[in-house]
């Protein structure tokens, strides 16, 4: 008996809906096992995670998050990646979006070729840059501060400039021509009309800036010298061994699980706006 389409037109038995639906949640289960492990593993005992066999049932240690917060002080590491997130956000999108702009509408001499060599540039690895960065950064003094981190994202990603030009390219050009009727020049009209069109494409770029900058850790690491002045993703290193805390399994864990909230927040409030971006960003050139 026919129930749905597969999207060619022919419809899937039932037999065919149970296999895929079998199959998609063997590979939930998979992916959520190192999830479930974290979380059981916040909730034991420095004795109980050294326990082999591993301990299943036992009495939760919800006192191990208070705890975390007790050891480090976590709300100043999670104000730091705050701004350094926010800044990096914003600047990611203004100067993506504004140069987007100018490759989809603009018209001038060598404007494909000059997006050409910035799609080149998404093959050359960061840590081919890393000593001249970091040499030109040492030597106008912003090390040991949050500008290495924020500054360059206001020089725009190859990637996601890729992406809202993509998005640009499908919004018709009757729209700007109308506005340019009323007196829209170019920044009204990119301001204006480009940016609220363009949701999909900025939750998407906000998603993956937001995880990538709040996951990172080479860059604080490299930059950042002042415990003081340390990101979540840093401050984390601190239950792996540090001479003040020692290894502590389950405070590990637990810190993890309060990093994670955040990413997780975003990417649940932006679901909708992320997944039409990602199927819309490359449909058009």
């Amino acid at each position: 008996m026919a129930d749905k389409d597969n999207g060619g037109g022919v419809p899937l038995s039932r037999a065919q809906i149970t296999v895929r639906v079998l199959a998609l949640s063997i590979g939930a289960f998979l992916v959520m096992v190192p999830v479930f492990w974290t979380i059981l593993t916040s909730l034991k005992t420095a004795q109980q995670t050294l326990q082999s066999p591993p301990v299943w049932f036992f009495d939760p240690q919800w006192g191990n998050y208070l705890e975390v917060l007790r050891l480090v002080p976590f709300q100043n590491y999670a104000l730091n990646t705050a701004v350094v997130v926010t800044g990096v956000v914003v600047g990611t999108l203004l100067s993506c979006s504004f140069s987007a702009y100018g490759f989809a509408r603009l018209r001038a001499r060598g404007r494909n070729a000059i997006f050409g060599v910035l799609m080149a540039t998404m093959m050359l690895p960061s840590t081919v840059t890393l000593v001249p960065t970091y040499i030109v950064f040492n030597r106008i003094g912003w090390l040991n501060t949050f500008l290495p981190l924020i500054v360059p994202a206001f020089f725009g990603s190859a990637f996601f400039i890729f992406m809202f030009r993509q998005f640009y390219l499908s919004i018709p050009k009757e729209v700007e021509e109308a506005a340019r009727i009323d007196g829209a020049g170019y920044f009204r009209i990119w301001w204006s009309i480009f940016l609220p069109l363009s949701m999909p494409v900025i939750a998407t770029v906000t998603v993956f800036t937001f995880v990538g900058t709040y996951n990172d850790f080479f860059g604080p690491l490299i930059y950042l010298t002042d415990e003081s002045k340390w990101t979540i993703s840093v401050a984390l290193s601190s239950f792996g061994g540090s001479p003040k805390i020692g290894p502590q399994l389950h405070m590990l864990t637990a810190a993890t699980m309060i990093a994670a909230a955040p990413s997780i927040i975003v990417f649940l409030l932006a679901q909708r706006y992320y997944v039409n971006g990602i199927s819309v960003a490359g449909v058009n050139k």
